[in-house]
């Protein structure tokens, strides 16, 4: 998320503001506007937490449990599935319980995949069926992209439990549905379409820190990936990343390493709010 002042003043009461009051004001109206902070470090954009707007909080997560030491790591797919099979690998290298944001559109094309994940006791939410830009839809076909994602991976997850040994299928069967959790594509949402979604039963998921592996086209690094997510290690941070990059894959193990040597535990979003 990218983000983008007169001479003395006197207002109806008769109350005087300096330029400089006048600035300062109008900088605190942009940065709560903005909700963030996009700070350049040694070449590399590091986003610090936001500060979300009431309206949106009570529909909204934007971070996990502050008190512990953990963090939430979550992948999106939407698109490709170049990191796929590395992000699985090294979840269970790690003992780590995954969570996983899926378009409707992903979960049809890439079925096995999404076995996968189910089968490795992963969680999988909703990511919408087409990944538009839902303040730009009426209500219904807001609703309609939630609804298409949920029947399509409810189906997924039914025949792969039939397939599952009894044990695994009774824990699946319990949680064949993407609710409660969905976010929005692009991270595009207002207070019409976190309100929409909270009555179809979703709690928006947003995130702390933009990870920007999706920006590998522009030039990204796995190096500066890397950076913006050791550097801004947090308790209850959750992370942005992909699936439908290389550069997720490529830095995963190293910063799952970094940051359980320094006494991060890896939790799933479930298991960190």
């Amino acid at each position: 998320m990218t983000h983008n002042d007169s001479a003395r003043c006197k207002s109806k009461a008769g109350i005087s503001f300096s330029k400089k009051s006048i600035s300062i004001i109008l900088l605190g109206i942009i940065i709560v506007a903005t909700g963030i902070f996009d700070l350049v470090y040694h070449g590399v954009v590091t986003t610090r937490p936001i500060a979300v707007p009431a309206f949106i909080f009570a529909r909204e997560i934007t971070h996990g449990d502050t008190s512990k030491k953990q963090v939430i790591f979550t992948f999106d797919g939407g698109s490709g599935l170049q990191s796929g099979k590395k992000i699985l690998e090294v979840l269970a290298n790690h003992h780590v319980k995954g969570t996983f944001f899926l378009t409707g559109k992903f979960v049809e094309k890439n079925a096995d995949f999404v076995r996968e994940i189910v089968s490795g006791g992963h969680e999988i939410f909703n990511h919408t069926y087409d990944h538009l830009h839902l303040p730009t839809l009426t209500d219904g076909e807001i609703v309609a992209e939630l609804d298409k994602m949920d029947r399509i991976f409810t189906r997924i997850v039914s025949s792969t439990s039939r397939s599952m040994s009894a044990s695994v299928a009774d824990a699946t069967a319990v949680s064949v549905s993407s609710k409660p959790f969905f976010r929005a594509p692009y991270g595009d949402r207002d207070e019409r379409v976190a309100d929409i979604a909270f009555k179809a039963g979703y709690h928006g998921v947003y995130w702390t820190v933009d990870a920007r592996d999706w920006e590998e086209s522009t030039g990204i690094t796995a190096a500066n990936v890397t950076h913006r997510i050791v550097s801004s290690l947090a308790p209850g941070d959750i992370y942005l990343m992909h699936i439908g990059d290389n550069i997720t894959g490529e830095i995963l193990d190293d910063v799952f390493t970094t940051i359980e040597k320094r006494g991060y535990k890896l939790v799933s979003l479930t298991q960190g709010i």
